[in-house]
């Protein structure tokens, strides 16, 4: 069974970051949820993205605000898939942490989502179990026909009563 490990350097991360947790839930994906500072507790750091293979994880989906060495020290510890997700902050809007994330240096890949794209990284992380996952690919199938159909159901609703009542809603 897949395992996902998701890692945030502070508590502010958590809004962000359980939206990739509701994803695995969804999907029925294992996952361990860990707040670690690589700045920090370094020890603490490098021993869990160290072992992280041992654990049984296939992918690891790091946040990180700011200066984001947290998912590029995860991607050179780990040999599986790391998916960066950049934090707003308040300081540049995330640009920051994304421009951190996507400049990593060659032969260590960070796969990086929009700034605070939590739920998609957890998707991301579904796609990539499902190439192996015939399974998996199939209910993310139904999943994104269940968005399509919920889009459908608002533009029906936009035609129904019009813009200026549909915007009161």
């Amino acid at each position: 069974m897949a395992k996902i490990g998701i890692v945030m350097g502070s508590d502010s991360d958590m809004p962000v970051m359980s939206k990739a947790a509701d994803v695995l839930e969804e999907f029925g994906i294992e996952y361990e949820m860990r707040i670690i500072s690589a700045h920090r507790e370094p020890d603490v750091f490098f021993e869990w993205a160290k072992s992280a293979e041992e654990k049984g994880f296939d992918i690891i989906i790091a946040g990180a605000g700011m200066a984001a060495h947290l998912p590029g020290m995860c991607a050179a510890l780990f040999s599986l898939p790391v998916i960066g997700v950049p934090m707003h902050t308040k300081s540049l809007g995330g640009k920051d942490s994304l421009y951190s994330i996507v400049q990593m240096p060659s032969g260590i890949p960070v796969a990086t989502v929009a700034i605070d794209g939590g739920k998609n990284a957890g998707l991301l992380a579904v796609k990539m179990l499902a190439i192996t996952d015939r399974s998996l690919r199939d209910r993310l199938k139904e999943y994104s026909q269940r968005m399509c159909r919920e889009v459908q159901k608002k533009d029906e609703r936009l035609q129904d009563i019009g813009w200026i009542e549909y915007s009161r809603e």
